[in-house]
């Protein structure tokens, strides 16, 4: 069993930047990718970002990419998402997720942590 907690969320202004971070708890966290998702009111939740369990491989949402940086720390147990650049339609529940399948489905993910809510104001 995973247990996953994100933490950093916030309230910025647009253009400004936060880092998130999801904490780990429980084995092999190493042996699995992670995920970043959000979900905005009234929204599906959206695939941002994905880095591979050896975190040599990260790809992004199209809407993010250039902004967003994720990485991973196995040592620690933790993972990260740097975000620049914000604008409002980033607003959001932000959720790390960790998961063995190579996909940005959220199916693919078996463990969820509880979210963090990011809020861009104009």
């Amino acid at each position: 069993q995973v247990t996953l907690v994100e933490s950093g969320g916030g309230l910025v202004q647009t253009g400004g930047s936060l880092r998130l971070s999801c904490a780990a708890s429980g084995r092999a966290f190493s042996s699995y990718g992670m995920g970043w998702f959000r979900q905005a009111p009234g929204k599906d939740r959206e695939f941002v970002a994905r880095i591979s369990a050896s975190g040599n491989i990260k790809y992004y949402a199209d809407s993010v990419k250039g902004r967003f940086t994720t990485t991973r720390d196995n040592a620690k147990n933790a993972g990260y998402l740097q975000m620049n650049s914000l604008k409002p339609e980033d607003t959001a529940v932000y959720y790390c997720a960790l998961g063995y399948a190579p996909s940005p489905a959220p199916g693919g993910f078996d463990y969820w942590g509880q979210g963090t809510q990011v809020t861009v104001s104009s």
